[in-house]
């Protein structure tokens, strides 16, 4: 079977205007577990993503406890991956930007695995099931939903290719990695694919600026926010998917690349990007 583009009512917000008595609460949590020493700026990337994206509350479980606020954000309430793990519904956990490869990672991620919570696995995540087999059959197990959101290098250490064949073939290895998680796949790159279910849609906006350090983290926040504002999981991958590229298109058509461009720029405009579409 074929790819299919995005289609083009997904391409709108799928958020409803706030009602003027709203309250944070009101808008679902996000807990971002990774951010091991020397790598924090992965997880305060997507937990900041989240921020601009709209959720309610958003925890920042760091590995590096030297990191106590994100001056950036200081919206952020940043504690221990432990604490994040207990996030109540609604909401979405994040787990694997920076997250590292170490004991403690692993332990963390298995314990992830057992929330009741919608779970986006992502970077190191990826790679630590890649490594221990075991746990992807955890995930196919899963009764709340799980998103995978690899690079063609990780679906190919997933699925145990040559990464130049997870590049060659990519509906192929999305339809694979379906198969053996259940799980939402994501599969990165030019022309991002998206799969759920039998079908698999291909995204058609981004461009080569976004080959930079934390595109990917930034996505996972977008998509977590989403998530836990209620919108259909699958929903949120193709929209918060093609905003992320359209944001990155809009920062380089006014002049922010392609050298150059940052994740918190694509975030940023990604935000006012979604409030004109709320606007309209």
């Amino acid at each position: 079977m074929a790819t299919i583009p995005i289609p083009a009512a997904w391409m709108q917000t799928p958020l409803p205007p706030r009602p003027l008595q709203s309250h944070k609460g009101d808008f679902g949590c996000v807990g971002v577990i990774g951010g091991a020493p020397g790598m924090a700026g992965a997880a305060l990337l997507a937990a900041r993503a989240a921020l601009w994206l709209g959720a309610g509350r958003i925890y920042g479980g760091l590995l590096d406890h030297r990191i106590g606020v994100d001056f950036l954000a200081p919206e952020l309430m940043l504690t221990t991956p432990e604490a994040v793990l207990k996030l109540p519904l609604p909401g979405c956990l994040v787990i694997g930007p920076g997250l590292g490869q170490e004991t403690p990672a692993l332990s963390l991620l298995e314990r992830g695995l057992h929330s009741n919570l919608p779970l986006l696995l992502d970077a190191d995540a990826l790679n630590l099931i890649a490594a221990h087999p075991v746990l992807m059959r955890q995930i196919a197990r899963r009764t709340a939903t799980t998103l995978l959101t690899p690079h063609p290098g990780e679906a190919a250490r997933l699925l145990g290719w040559h990464s130049t064949v997870a590049q060659d073939e990519r509906e192929s290895a999305v339809r694979m990695l379906m198969q053996q998680s259940r799980a939402i796949v994501i599969l990165k790159g030019a022309g991002s694919l998206i799969g759920a279910g039998d079908t698999v849609w291909q995204n058609n906006s981004g461009n080569p600026a976004m080959a930079a350090p934390g595109m990917g983290d930034v996505l996972s926040g977008m998509i977590a926010a989403l998530i836990a504002q209620g919108v259909d999981p699958v929903q949120a991958a193709c929209f918060g998917v093609w905003l992320h590229g359209f944001a990155a298109d809009r920062c380089v058509a006014d002049g922010l690349g392609p050298q150059g461009l940052t994740a918190n720029e694509v975030a940023f405009c990604a935000r006012s990007l979604l409030n004109k579409s709320l606007a309209e």
